[in-house]
C-alpha cells in the first residue's frame, strides 16, 4: 500500500532534515500517472516543506531541491531520487510496488484497501448527520430530487467507510401553506376511490386543480387557510388527512429509493418541529432577536451593523411559522437527540441563502456546534427529458434508462446468458445515470445527455460496469489459480505498472473527496482505471500464461477489481458481475 512507501520516504527525510516523519507524510503525493511513458510513483513538494517552516522561506527554492535530493539516500525501496522543478521525485523497488500494492487481497482485506493510510488517519470521526433527498409528499417524485438524493448517499457512503458513525435522514416537505390547499383540494375535488387506486397521481390532480381555482376563488384561498390553521391547532380531522397523505408518499417514495439503492435511518419532516418552532420564537424573543417589522411579521436582524439590511423572516403576521423557523427547530433538536459531530444539507445551490441564515440565527441563539453544520450545494440538471417529452416524475427516467439499455444490452451476444436482463439493465442504467451527475463539480448545472451517458466506450457508468463485469467473467473462469502466493517479480509489464501506481493514489483520492465532498474525484479515478485495467486485459493474457504467470496477473487483476467495486459502492452503484 502507498503509506508504506510513504512512510519510508517521510523517515528519509526526517533523518536528514531532522524533523519527525509525521510532518513529511501530508507533502509526499502518489503522481499521476501517464500512459505513454513510465512516471515516477512519488512527489515531494518543496514549497510545502518551505510552507511549514522545515526549510527556509527565502533563498533559491531550485537549489533548495537540488541539495535536498542530493543528500537523500537510496536503498532498496526507493532506487530513484531525482530533483525536478521544485519537487523531488521518488521511484520504488518495481518488486516491492507490486507486493506491497498487492499484499491486502490475499489477506481477505479487500474492501479496507487503503482505508488504514496514514493519510486518514488525521480525519476527525464521529456523527455525520447527512440530510438529503427531501421531497414534498404528496407529489410524485420529481427527477429534480435526483441529484439531492444520489449527491446525498454518496456523502453518506464516503463518511461511513471512512470509520463516521452516519445518521441518513430524509427531512420531507410535509408542512406548510400547500397543505392548507391541498386538504382543501381533496374535500372540495378528492375521491377515495382514485386515492386507492393511483394515490400519488390522484393527489397531483388535485393540487393542480385547487391550486388553478383558488387564483380566481376567494373562498377556496380562505378555505385552504381555515384548513392549515386546523393542522396547525392539532384537529383530528385535518391531521387524520395529513397523516394519510404523508404514508401514502412515504410508502411510494421508498420504491424509488430502492431502485435507486438508497436508504434512510430517519423519516423526518417539518412537521415533526412545528410545535417545537414556537419555542425557537419565545427563545429569540428572551434573547432580544425577534423584531416585528412594519407588515407586523417577526423578523430577526443578520446585519452585521443592525441596520435591518439583511434580515430573516421568522413568524408570518398571523403568528403562524415559516420553513426556516421550523429548520432552527430541527437543528436543535437534531444536536440534542443525535449529538452529531457534523451536520451536512444537500440541496441545490439556490438555497445557499436560506441555509446561510440558518446558521447565522443558530449562532446568534448561542449554539457554537452552527459551525458544524455545512451546506453542500450543486447546481441543475438541464433538458432532462424521455422519449414522451419533458420529464416530470424520476421514475419516468429509470424506466427509460433501463429501457434503453436493455435495448443496448440486446444488440450484443452475451445479453442472452443473463438470468435477469431487466434487473442488470436496471443496475447499469443507474450506474450510468449517477456517473453522468458526478463527473463534474456538483456546483455546476450540466446538459443531460441520454446518448453519451449510455455509451459502452468512454468515461461512462456503462464503461465501469462493463470492466467490472469483465473481470468479474476473467477471476469465475480462473477460480483457484490465483489462491496463496503470487511471486511479484513477474509484474514488470508497463501495463501492470501502470494499473499497481494509479492504485497508490487511491487513499488520497478518498482524502481529497472527504475534504470537499465531491465525488468527481472518486469517479475520474475509477475511470482512469478502468483504461488502464482494459489495457492490461489486452497485454496480460492468463489463459496459456505459465502458472507462476497467470497467478500474478490474476493477483493484479483480483486487486483492481476490488477497489474498483468499492469504489462503485461508495459512489452509491451496485456493481453487476455480469453484463
Amino acid at each position: 500500500m502507498a503509506c508504506f512507501f510513504r512512510r519510508t520516504i517521510a523517515a528519509k527525510l526526517g533523518r536528514t532534515l531532522q524533523h519527525p516523519e509525521d510532518v513529511f507524510i501530508p507533502a509526499i503525493t502518489a503522481m499521476p500517472v501517464l500512459k505513454k511513458q513510465q512516471s515516477p510513483d512519488f512527489r515531494l513538494s518543496v514549497s510545502t516543506l518551505r510552507t511549514n517552516g522545515i526549510l527556509p522561506s527565502n533563498g533559491d527554492i531550485q537549489l533548495q531541491t537540488e541539495s535536498l535530493a542530493k543528500q537523500l539516500k537510496r536503498d532498496s525501496v526507493v532506487e530513484v531520487i531525482s530533483a525536478g522543478k521544485g519537487v523531488i521525485n521518488f521511484q520504488v523497488n518495481r518488486e516491492l510496488l507490486a507486493e506491497k500494492v498487492l499484499e491486502p487481497f490475499g489477506k481477505g482485506e479487500d474492501d479496507k484497501y487503503g482505508l488504514s493510510s496514514d493519510l486518514l488517519t488525521s480525519l476527525k470521526r464521529g456523527t455525520t448527520l447527512v440530510e438529503y433527498s427531501s421531497p414534498n409528499i404528496a407529489k410524485k417524485f420529481h427527477a429534480g430530487h435526483l441529484r439531492s438524493t444520489i449527491i446525498g448517499n454518496f456523502v453518506a457512503n464516503l463518511k461511513e467507510s471512512l470509520g463516521n458513525s452516519v445518521v441518513r435522514m430524509n427531512y420531507l416537505g410535509d408542512w406548510g401553506m400547500q397543505f392548507g390547499l391541498l386538504g382543501a383540494g381533496f374535500e372540495k375535488f378528492g375521491s377515495a376511490e382514485k386515492l386507492k387506486e393511483n394515490p400519488l397521481h390522484h393527489l397531483f390532480e388535485v393540487y393542480v386543480r385547487v391550486n388553478k381555482e383558488a387564483e380566481q376563488d376567494e373562498a377556496l384561498k380562505h378555505a385552504a387557510r381555515d384548513f392549515f390553521r386546523q393542522l396547525e391547532q392539532h384537529d383530528d380531522e385535518a391531521v387524520s388527512l395529513w397523516r394519510q397523505f404523508r404514508e401514502i408518499s412515504v410508502q411510494e417514495y421508498q420504491d424509488i429509493y430502492k431502485r435507486l439503492g438508497v436508504h434512510f435511518d430517519v423519516y423526518s419532516g417539518e412537521s415533526f418541529h412545528r410545535d417545537q418552532a414556537q419555542e425557537v420564537v419565545r427563545q429569540l424573543q428572551n434573547r432580544g432577536l425577534l423584531k416585528t417589522s412594519e407588515k407586523g411579521t417577526g423578523i430577526v436582524d443578520l446585519s452585521p451593523e443592525g441596520d435591518l439590511s439583511n434580515v430573516c423572516t421568522v413568524l408570518r403576521s398571523d403568528g403562524t411559522t415559516l420553513y426556516i423557523t421550523r429548520d432552527v427547530a430541527a437543528a436543535i433538536n437534531r444536536k440534542d437527540k443525535y449529538s452529531f459531530d457534523e451536520m451536512i444539507y444537500v440541496t441545490d445551490k439556490s438555497q445557499a441563502n436560506h441555509f446561510s441564515q440558518l446558521f447565522q440565527i443558530l449562532g446568534a441563539m448561542g449554539h457554537s456546534w452552527a459551525d458544524r453544520c455545512r451546506h453542500l450545494p450543486f447546481g441543475l440538471v438541464q433538458g432532462m427529458k424521455t422519449r414522451t417529452g419533458d420529464v416530470v416524475f424520476l421514475e419516468d427516467v429509470l424506466d427509460e434508462a433501463r429501457a434503453r439499455m436493455l435495448h443496448n444490452m440486446s444488440q450484443t451476444h452475451t445479453t442472452k446468458e443473463l438470468e435477469d436482463p431487466e434487473d442488470t439493465a436496471e443496475k447499469v442504467g443507474i450506474c450510468a445515470l449517477i456517473v453522468q451527475d458526478f463527473k463534474g463539480a456538483l456546483l455546476s448545472d450540466y446538459k443531460f445527455d441520454w446518448v453519451r451517458m449510455l455509451q459502452a466506450q468512454g468515461d461512462t457508468g456503462v464503461f465501469l460496469q462493463y470492466t467490472h463485469a469483465r473481470l468479474c467473467s476473467l477471476l469465475r473462469t480462473n477460480k483457484g489459480v490465483d489462491e496463496g502466493e503470487f511471486n511479484p517479480s513477474l509484474l514488470r509489464e508497463v501495463t501492470s505498472i501502470n494499473v499497481l501506481q494509479h492504485l497508490l493514489r487511491y487513499d488520497e483520492v478518498l482524502l481529497q473527496a472527504s475534504q470537499d465532498l465531491q465525488p468527481k474525484h472518486l469517479v475520474n479515478f475509477l475511470l482512469k482505471l478502468s483504461h488502464f485495467i482494459a489495457s492490461a486485459h489486452r497485454d496480460l493474457p492468463v489463459k496459456g500464461s505459465p502458472l507462476d504467470v497467470a497467478q500474478a496477473r490474476l493477483r493484479l487483476f483480483r486487486g483492481a477489481c476490488s477497489v474498483l467495486a468499492t469504489g462503485m459502492r461508495i459512489l452509491g452503484v451496485t456493481p453487476v458481475q455480469k453484463m
